[in-house]
């Protein structure tokens, strides 16, 4: 069976604020429902382990959010991830960052995790992430000494969903900003339309309501 690698934040604020934050459960919760209907597994994991802190768990009318949260073997994913220190990387057929903003607090500048995503990517390994969950992939360094987004085209979360969102003054960095001056290339659409950008093994979407079409995309490369 194959299996997913999902990497999760610690990191239950926004930014330096005192706001509830950590991963926004409908881009986490979306992309498992896709694996799940493709018989692929998946495994919540974290620097430290333990309870991973999500947000958007009350949103109304998104079926597939409330329906995943309700399951008991997600909550004891994601209340029980794995340390990162435990994590066999051979293990795993694929990496999703989901976003929310607290992986700009740890995710986004963690050399141990992005050693592990790097070994994953030069062994044929798939790396995918969804609105904020790009910047797990900026610390990533290949063994050839380039960073993976030197040659890379990649979409994110935009500047102009930042300022819808009410978020653009809170934010430890601005993610298409860090994205533009890393990527070979950084796309977006209008705000809040669906956008997902394939650029051979790396995977990645604009906003939370291109995280389904992010969860198709991995299961068409496992094949």
């Amino acid at each position: 069976m194959k299996k997913v690698l999902i990497p999760v934040t610690n990191h239950a604020t926004l930014g330096e604020t005192d706001q509830a934050n950590g991963t926004f459960s409908p881009e986490l919760t979306h992309v498992v429902h896709v694996l799940k209907a493709a018989g692929i597994d998946y495994e919540v994991a974290s620097i430290q382990g333990g309870k991973a802190p999500i947000y958007g768990t009350d949103i109304e009318n998104d079926d597939v959010n409330t329906s995943i949260l309700g399951d008991e073997d997600f909550q004891n994913r994601i209340n029980n991830t794995l340390p990162m220190s435990q994590v066999n990387i051979s293990d795993y057929d694929a990496i999703f960052y989901p976003g929310g903003f607290g992986l700009l607090s740890d995710l986004a500048t963690n050399e141990d995790f992005a050693k592990l995503s790097a070994q994953h990517y030069e062994k044929g390994g798939i790396l995918a992430a969804v609105c904020h969950g790009p910047a797990g992939l900026l610390p990533i360094k290949l063994s050839n000494g380039e960073f993976l987004l030197a040659t890379k085209s990649v979409t994110g979360f935009t500047r102009e969903e930042e300022i819808d969102y009410g978020t653009i003054n809170d934010i430890p960095f601005l993610m298409e900003e860090a994205l533009t001056r890393k990527a070979a290339r950084f796309n977006k659409v209008q705000p809040w339309a669906e956008f997902i950008i394939e650029d051979g093994r790396v995977i990645t979407g604009q906003n939370p309501g291109s995280a389904h079409a992010v969860g198709e995309a991995i299961v068409k490369q496992l094949g």
